[in-house]
């Protein structure tokens, strides 16, 4: 006997139909079998229910569209039409705050996207936009269903249309919890974050199968698309967690950060940490010297809120950090060359790292904070090659067409094109700062002085000496602390202890800034 059996009572009276209501919607509440959700557990996974609840708030889950099946025959679908055709959607709350979502049910022809699981996806992306609030998709589904052909393809390429409509409209977070393959994986590459599981999640084009066939290249799906190459090699994957609570547990802290839409400002919070702290370990943290290395997450630390912050993209492009934490309550995003990696120089990687992290923040109305200590772009064939002039003039435009707050702050090397491109004054930082260990110039002290002293190094008696007396005549001139103060190149020179303070009043008084610009449809960033 099946639950609607159980349930039903006289269907020619209201509390009949209401009886047999409860029944169907207890059918779907389950869904297909409990053999289909020990299955979906045996592989560590949790159901599509299951992780909706950890998403949103307690009972605020309300669902559209739960009774919905599809139409398509052939094949044996006929025979076989559950309700949610796999895919649950709805809205709820994240501490409060609105937030839509979908899940695909894998127990439910593998979670794959047919006619009416599209609509289903189609609508609850619609009333996102309507309402000007966040879509979180929790991704477990094989595909396009094969058995409704074309117009399961079709329902993609809404999806697609819709995430570009969305973009840098409402936030949209991809949380990919199974498999996602072929042009399915195109809408989360479409959204502002990607979280992956590790083991059970993984995101390809074409699959191992198909890879081998083609190349006769052998190798396992998670090697191909798994949550560690996405997040340390493709850059495809912004978070990677080891299992499912902590994954959703840190989609509701991002959440936290971000805007309900474009026309907000990000929620802010009280703060128990005093704006005037001062932070005198910065002062030993960052060694004078610039040939020597330091972790900067620990001056990132030293100056948020707390020391808490959440760092975007953490295992891709390690030569740069883009992070989003607060100052004083407010959310800030904030961009920082590592020493530790590179020399915090700029490559390709970088470049579209933080380029991408700067517009989803100008997009989201969160100032930018920019903590400068780079030597330069990297030098090299590959780098030159693999198109370092296009790749770096994107955070470049990034920088130049972003209106919100911007605070720049060099702490040491600031050399040649990486110091303009890293939001400089002369590309419209509002304010720029630096510290006594700042040096900025054209390049280094000891390749300028062998280019500009040339003749008279190599004519000297004794070379050696007379390239260390020149170098040292090149920082006395041009390379002191503030010869860029002296020029009104920087704002002031300050004390790091102080920087906490300093960007808390800098922000405050950039709170109201308006900034237009021209009107256009839209520009034509490099590519």
């Amino acid at each position: 006997m099946t639950v609607l059996e159980e349930t039903t009572g006289d269907p020619a009276d209201a509390r009949g139909r209401v009886a047999e209501l409860h029944g169907i919607r207890a059918q779907a509440v389950a869904g297909p079998s409990e053999k289909a959700t020990a299955a979906q557990h045996a592989k560590g996974k949790l159901t599509a229910r299951e992780r909706i609840e950890l998403l949103l708030d307690p009972d605020s889950f309300q669902e559209v569209e739960q009774l919905r099946r599809h139409r398509a025959s052939g094949f044996g679908l006929e025979a076989k039409k559950p309700y949610t055709d796999g895919v649950i959607t709805g809205w709820g709350t994240v501490e409060g705050r609105t937030v839509f979502v979908y899940a695909h049910d894998f127990r439910i022809f593998g979670g794959a996207l047919g006619e009416a699981h599209a609509k289903k996806i189609h609508k609850i992306m619609d009333m996102a936009i309507a309402a000007g609030a966040p879509l979180v998709s929790l991704n477990d589904g094989a595909g396009a269903r094969i058995q409704e052909g074309v117009s399961a393809l079709a329902g993609y390429g809404g999806i697609f249309q819709r995430n570009t409509k969305a973009s840098g409209v409402i936030p949209q977070i991809s949380v990919m919890l199974g498999p996602c393959a072929g042009g399915a994986a195109y809408s989360p590459a479409l959204t502002d974050f990607v979280f992956m599981v590790r083991e059970t999640s993984q995101m390809f084009i074409t699959g191992p199968d198909v890879v081998k066939a083609v190349t006769g290249e052998e190798i396992t799906q998670n090697g191909l698309g798994g949550a560690d190459v996405h997040a340390e090699t493709s850059g495809v994957c912004h978070f990677a967690y080891d299992d499912e609570e902590t994954c959703i547990a840190e989609v509701r802290y991002l959440l936290s950060l971000l805007p309900q839409n474009n026309r907000e400002n990000p929620p802010r919070v009280e703060s128990a940490d005093p704006v005037g702290r001062r932070s005198e370990v910065l002062l030993d943290l960052v060694p004078a010297d610039g040939n020597r290395p330091y972790d900067m997450v620990k001056v990132i630390e030293e100056i948020v809120d707390d020391g808490e912050y959440l760092e975007v993209h953490e295992r891709w492009a390690r030569n740069i950090i883009c992070a989003l934490g607060r100052l004083d309550g407010q959310v800030v995003g904030i961009i920082a060359n590592q020493p530790q990696v590179l020399a915090g120089v700029l490559d390709i990687e970088a470049s579209e790292k933080a380029a991408r992290f700067v517009q989803m923040c100008d997009a989201f109305n969160i100032p930018i904070v920019t903590l400068l200590d780079v030597p330069g772009f990297l030098p090299g064939v590959d780098q030159e090659h693999g198109g370092i002039i296009r790749h770096g003039a994107k955070l470049l435009y990034a920088y130049c067409n972003a209106t919100v707050p911007r605070i720049s702050l060099i702490l040491r090397k600031a050399y040649g094109g990486a110091y303009i491109v890293m939001d400089s004054q002369s590309i419209g930082a509002d304010l720029t700062y630096a510290w006594p260990t700042n040096e900025i110039a054209v390049m280094g002290a000891e390749g300028a002085a062998n280019v500009i002293f040339r003749r008279q190094i190599a004519g000297a008696e004794d070379p050696e000496a007379m390239r260390q007396k020149m170098v040292k005549e090149y920082k006395a001139e041009l390379m002191h602390p503030y010869y860029a103060a002296e020029r009104g190149l920087v704002d002031d020179v300050i004390d790091p202890a102080d920087t906490r303070e300093v960007l808390v009043k800098s922000l405050a008084m950039l709170h109201a800034k308006h900034a237009d610009l021209p009107s256009r449809k839209h520009g034509n960033p490099p590519q």
